[in-house]
């Protein structure tokens, strides 16, 4: 029987559990260690950015990296005012706020920016842009992701660019071998219809929950299966209690970056080109840096004395089989045209 709890899509996300600056060993004010080394306010212009999570996750400190950089580049006309840790709300909050123009960039979670637009949700859907290797040529194959790229604009909202936050499995208190193992675990899952889909196609139970209860839901039993990615597991400390992550490999957690086009068309040309270029450099350098860090998450984890384990090609292939529901249901949203030809330049 799967269970519902009311929340919010922020705090379905890996973020606001990374707020606890005593979990990341950081003084009182978690953020002290970005604060910038020039003053912003001689700046000409201000992008406002936003973000649910915490930096320490390398496809979320790249906001503070584009920040220095644009600064750099745009002589200080040019102010990145990247706002981290729900400053500025929980997700949902935001994304009205980015269509209004009260924040003019969001780094959205892929789960969040399928809210914005269908079409944003083919990077959630299980074993499509589920390797860091088929994220790169999805991010770099003008044919697959221009329209990506392009989905939101008739809302008046820029996709720019990717980065990365590791690749989804399940975090989980008892070894999980097969799926017969899986069906007698309770997983929690984020609040979105994607996941929702996924789960009740793959016939597992699951759970939605607000990510700030899953500790206290871990000790207590309340679920004792988590799907998530190693290196918020490892960070957020979930691999205290739940000791065991089978590699699912199902997707990629992913930061989508947004842009109100209004505020990006009010820019001078010049300054236009410098962000944009800045935020695709730094993009791709986040990429390739929050691979390694997935490596070396799970090479702590393991360390620590936490099991990773394979799951068989058989089981994988079955959870591709029990998919033909959510790649028919979320192919007539996002165009099936699209999805096919997405599905088989990434095919395996």
């Amino acid at each position: 029987m799967h269970r519902r709890l009311p929340t919010f899509l922020a705090a379905s996300c890996l973020a606001l559990a990374l707020a606890a600056a005593p979990a990341m060993g950081q003084d009182a004010d978690p953020l002290s260690h970005w604060r910038p080394s020039f003053d912003p306010r001689t700046a000409e212009h201000t992008y406002i950015l936003s973000n649910v999570s915490h930096p320490a996750i390398e496809g979320v400190g790249v906001g503070y990296r584009i920040r220095d950089k644009v600064w750099e580049r745009s002589g200080g006309r040019l102010y990145v005012d990247f706002r981290p840790m729900a400053q500025l709300g929980g997700e949902r909050d935001v994304i009205q706020k980015l269509r209004m123009g009260a924040v003019h960039g969001m780094l959205s979670s892929s789960v969040a920016a399928a809210n914005v637009a269908d079409k944003l949700g083919i990077v959630n859907l299980p074993y499509v842009v589920d390797t860091f290797d088929k994220l790169e040529t999805f991010r770099n194959s003008p044919e697959l992701f221009d329209e990506f790229r392009n989905a939101a604009l008739s809302g008046g909202i820029m996709v720019v660019d990717i980065t990365s936050y590791g690749t989804y499995g399940w975090a989980t208190t008892t070894p999980v071998r097969t799926l017969a193992d899986a069906r007698r675990v309770s997983f929690r899952i984020a609040e979105a219809p994607v996941n929702t889909d996924i789960y009740r196609a793959w016939g597992l139970s699951f759970t939605v929950m607000p990510w700030p209860d899953v500790p206290q839901a871990l000790q207590t039993g309340v679920i004792n299966g988590l799907d998530h990615t190693p290196t918020v597991c490892n960070i957020t400390r979930k691999f205290n209690i739940a000791k065991y992550f089978t590699e699912v490999n199902y997707a990629q957690g992913l930061f989508v970056h947004l842009m109100n086009k209004r505020w990006f068309d009010r820019l001078p040309a010049d300054l236009q080109k410098v962000l944009i270029e800045v935020i695709e450099e730094e993009s791709a350098i986040s990429r390739q840096i929050a691979r390694k860090q997935h490596e070396e998450q799970i090479a702590a984890a393991k360390n620590d004395g936490v099991e990773f384990i394979s799951l068989s090609d058989a089981d994988r292939r079955t959870l591709i089989e029990n998919s033909a529901s959510v790649y028919e249901t979320w192919g007539r949203r996002i165009g099936p045209d699209y999805l096919n030809r997405v599905r088989q330049a990434l095919a395996d």
